[in-house]
C-alpha cells in the first residue's frame, strides 16, 4: 500500500461530486418515474417520459465516467477496525450499485429502441438504437427495467443505512469520506 493511499481518509473532489450528482440524478430520475404516465402502446416519448429517457442517458454517461475514474483513481482504505463481514457486505453493494446504474438505464434505452424511439443524450445527440423497433427482447426488457429499478432502490436504501449505522452506531469517520468538504484527500 503506497503512502498516499495509507494517509488518504477521504474520497478525492472528483469521485465526491461524480457520487453526489449521480444522488441528485436518482432522485430526480425516482420522481420522474413515479410521476410519468403509464407507457402504452402508443405512448409517444414526450414531456416526463421524454425527461426520463434524458435523466437515464445522462446516468448512464455519468456511471461510465464515475466507473473509469474509480479505476484509475485511489480509493481509500477500508477502516482498520471494520469486520471482513462488514467489509465483504460493502464491497458486494458498491459492486451491485455501480452494475445497476449502468445495466438499468441500458434496458430502458433498449426498451425505448423497441417502441421505435430515439434515446438521445441531453436530448439533442441521438445515440445509436440498440434492437430494432418491435423486437420482443426490447419490449420484454420494460418489465425487465423496472424490476432492475426497485431492486436498485433497495441496494440504495441498503448503501445509505449502511453510512447512517457507521455515523451513529459505529460512530465511526467513514460518511464523512465521501460527504463534500471534509477529509483530507
Amino acid at each position: 500500500m503506497s503512502d498516499r493511499t495509507q494517509n488518504t481518509i477521504s474520497y478525492n473532489a472528483v469521485a465526491k461530486s461524480l457520487h453526489w450528482l449521480i444522488v441528485v440524478l436518482l432522485v430526480v430520475q425516482f420522481a420522474v418515474a413515479w410521476t410519468m404516465p403509464d407507457i402504452r402502446r402508443d405512448t409517444k416519448p414526450v414531456d416526463l417520459i421524454a425527461w426520463h429517457l434524458s435523466v437515464g442517458t445522462f446516468i448512464l454517461l455519468v456511471m461510465l465516467v464515475r466507473l473509469v475514474w474509480r479505476m484509475i483513481s485511489t480509493v481509500p482504505p477500508a477502516p482498520a477496525n471494520l469486520s471482513p463481514l462488514l467489509q465483504h457486505v460493502s464491497r458486494v453493494t458498491h459492486i451491485l450499485l455501480y452494475a445497476l446504474l449502468i445495466v438499468l438505464p441500458v434496458l430502458g434505452w433498449i426498451n425505448a429502441n423497441a417502441r421505435g424511439w430515439t434515446v438521445q443524450l441531453f436530448g439533442a445527440i441521438p445515440l445509436p438504437s440498440l434492437v430494432a423497433q418491435g423486437s420482443i427482447l426490447g419490449r420484454q426488457m420494460g418489465n425487465v427495467h423496472q424490476t432492475v429499478a426497485i431492486v436498485l432502490f433497495g441496494a440504495a436504501g441498503l448503501h445509505v443505512l449502511g453510512a447512517l449505522y457507521h455515523r451513529f452506531v459505529l460512530k465511526d469517520l467513514l460518511l464523512q469520506r465521501m460527504l463534500p468538504g471534509s477529509g483530507r484527500t
